[in-house]
C-alpha cells in the first residue's frame, strides 16, 4: 500500500485535512501544473484520506519538478 498520492487542491486544504483526521503527513510538495503531492506517515493514514478525498485525487501520470541538476555540480 502506497503512502503517497496526489491531490488537486491547495497544499494548506491538504495540510488541514489530515490534522482534521489525524494523519500524520510525511512531506508535502507542490506540483508544476498544479495540486500537491502528499506523503502520509502511515500507509493507513493515507488509505483514510484516499476515502476522504475522494474526488480530488489526480488520476493518470503527474510531472513533478525536478529537485536536483541534471549534472553533477563538480
Amino acid at each position: 500500500m502506497s503512502r503517497e498520492m496526489f491531490l488537486s487542491i491547495p497544499q494548506d486544504e491538504a495540510l488541514a485535512k489530515c490534522q482534521a483526521h489525524n494523519v500524520g503527513v510525511s512531506a508535502v510538495e507542490r506540483l508544476p501544473q498544479g495540486g500537491v503531492r502528499l506523503v502520509c506517515m502511515s500507509g493507513e493514514g493515507a488509505e483514510l484520506m484516499r476515502q476522504k478525498l475522494k474526488g480530488k485525487l489526480i488520476k493518470g501520470e503527474v510531472t513533478r519538478a525536478r529537485h536536483r541538476p541534471t549534472r553533477p555540480l563538480w
